[in-house]
């Protein structure tokens, strides 16, 4: 089974350092799957436009790579149970006295381009003028030179925001989640029996309890991110 992830976003899916091996979350997830059906797994490194091409061509069997629910996407491909979601935030500088996602509607968003925390944040907060980066990295900067007034992505990447900010300018999440995004393995729209035994294997590790246990090994209490895991695997409602 070839496995097609990102291979660049870590803690989903990226290099090991020492062991030069490919590691991450959706790189155990799939392996499960794998484990299921009782074949070997391979992993293709897929940039995110290519995703949907790669899986509908024939070029990989499976995504497990950051694949956000939308009914756009649906239409494409089929998605299995949520394995992850993903709580979308605002992250704001410490001094700007915000501490609501109220108080920053009307005011100034930034956002990945093409994104879609960019899309959704037009629409939520739609009095707010949202303005699309690059990439996280890009919009961060924009926070702090101040050209923004919070920055919109998922709650993983700001957490490892606050990580790398320095002290003399300090930056915090809203707590509170703008929206959550669930995330699922996709699968082609040809091969029901396919998503039938990709969901089995979730449901299967969500009841043994080897979901949360990979959860708690890529994003628990022992890692940088110490995230609590607020959801269980279960159909999208879509």
């Amino acid at each position: 089974m070839v496995c097609g992830t990102l291979g660049t976003s870590q803690p989903f899916s990226f290099q090991d350092g020492a062991t030069r091996q490919l590691v991450g979350y959706d790189v155990d997830v799939c392996k499960l799957v794998a484990d299921k059906l009782g074949v070997k797994i391979s992993y293709k490194l897929l940039s995110v436009a290519a995703r949907v091409p790669e899986l509908n061509e024939g070029r990989v069997d499976i995504l497990a790579a950051n694949l956000g629910y939308s009914p756009d996407r649906a239409e494409q491909i089929a998605f299995s149970h949520a394995y992850y979601v993903s709580p979308q935030k605002l992250l704001v500088r410490k001094d700007s006295g915000f501490d609501s996602i109220d108080a920053l509607n009307g005011r100034r968003i930034g956002a990945t381009k093409g994104s879609s925390s960019e899309r959704e944040i037009k629409r939520i907060l739609n009095k707010s003028q949202v303005i699309g980066y690059g990439d996280s990295s890009a919009t961060y900067l924009a926070l702090q030179q101040k050209k923004v007034d919070a920055q919109f992505a998922s709650e993983l990447v700001l957490v490892r925001l606050v990580l790398q900010s320095p002290p003399t300018a300090p930056v915090s999440v809203i707590a509170k989640s703008v929206f959550d995004e669930p995330w699922g393995l996709g699968v082609r729209k040809s091969e029901p029996r396919m998503l039938q035994t990709v969901n089995q294997a979730l449901d299967e590790a969500e009841s043994s309890g080897a979901a949360a246990k990979l959860f708690d090994k890529w994003f628990g209490p022992t890692t940088p991110y110490k995230l609590e895991r607020g959801f269980k695997i279960g159909p999208i409602a879509g």
